[in-house]
């Protein structure tokens, strides 16, 4: 129970969010404002901070990297097996597909601060960091529109992983920042997750799933389940510490990304569809990354 406690109040925040929205007449507009901001300017400041902080030694960054690389292959596998077995419209099937491993950022890593404190935070924006460009080179290249020049460019200009290879490379060079810097950083990174998680529940909905029950099913199955089966098997294969193995279950458990809805929109894709999968998805985590921290 006391898991269930520690995450609490993340999914309070979700909740928070989505009655400002949908209940207090907080616009569409404003929740697009405050992403961005969160996005461009407050969430890579936290992952810069939260990396930069901890002393990082180059081989547990190439076991966080593997660990990272080993559950979005395995999330990608899975979730294009449906094709196959379900066989969905292909367009459906590639927006839903990124839904089964991409991944919620501003859960992840206030829940690693939660459970454990900074060191599980700088773990977790790590592993996120390094999955990030795993996770949306696949998405991109499982819609299909996108060349490989653009994907490239877009990596690149992405500020999660700047901020991410940036704050790796100061911190396995012994580089810190001057203390009011450091101070600003804090203060940005403090204010990114409330207003992360308060977005997601602001873009929740639960209408635009009809027709594709079991393909949504096996979404939410390979994300919330099987996902977090794979992390556990990771961990023993590499032979993980116990705080980045917990760190990296956390990861695989996490609900799918808000991102996932507006690149499924921009891309021709069943947006609605999507926003179902990730609107149930985050409602189903409130359950189950309980579960499988107390059973890891």
């Amino acid at each position: 129970m006391s898991v269930a406690l520690l995450v609490l109040p993340d999914f309070l925040l979700v909740a928070l969010g989505w009655a400002l929205r949908h209940k207090l007449g907080f616009t569409r507009e404003f929740f697009a404002g405050c992403e961005r901001l969160v996005y461009f300017v407050l969430f890579p400041a936290l992952l810069f901070q939260s990396i930069l902080r901890t002393p990082i030694s180059a081989g547990n960054a190439v076991l966080l990297l593997q660990a990272a690389f080993a559950v979005i292959a395995a999330g990608v596998v899975l979730s294009w097996l449906a094709a196959p077995v379900l066989k969905p419209a292909p367009m459906a099937l590639a927006s839903a597909a990124q839904c089964g491993y991409r991944f919620n950022t501003y859960i992840g890593l206030a829940l690693a601060a939660s459970l454990n404190g900074a060191a599980g935070q700088t773990a977790m924006a790590l592993i996120i960091g390094f999955a990030v460009p795993m996770a949306n080179v696949a998405a991109v290249y499982g819609l299909a529109r996108h060349n490989g020049n653009r994907l490239l460019g877009e990596l690149a200009r992405n500020p999660l992983v700047v901020s991410t290879l940036t704050a790796l490379a100061c911190n396995l060079a012994g580089l810190t920042l001057p203390g009011p810097v450091g101070t600003v950083l804090g203060r940005l990174g403090a204010a990114a997750i409330a207003l992360g998680i308060m977005c997601v529940g602001a873009s929740l909905s639960w209408e635009g799933g009809r027709g594709h029950g079991r393909l949504i099913t096996w979404m939410l199955v390979v994300k919330l389940l099987a996902l977090p089966l794979v992390a556990l098997g990771v961990a023993r294969l590499l032979h993980m510490p116990a705080l980045e193995a917990r760190m990296l279950l956390l990861f695989a458990a996490l609900p799918t990304a808000s991102a996932s809805y507006v690149l499924a929109m921009r891309m021709g894709g069943d947006g609605r569809m999507v926003a179902v999968l990730l609107s149930l998805g985050t409602l189903f985590s409130a359950l189950t990354i309980p579960l499988w921290l107390m059973a890891g």
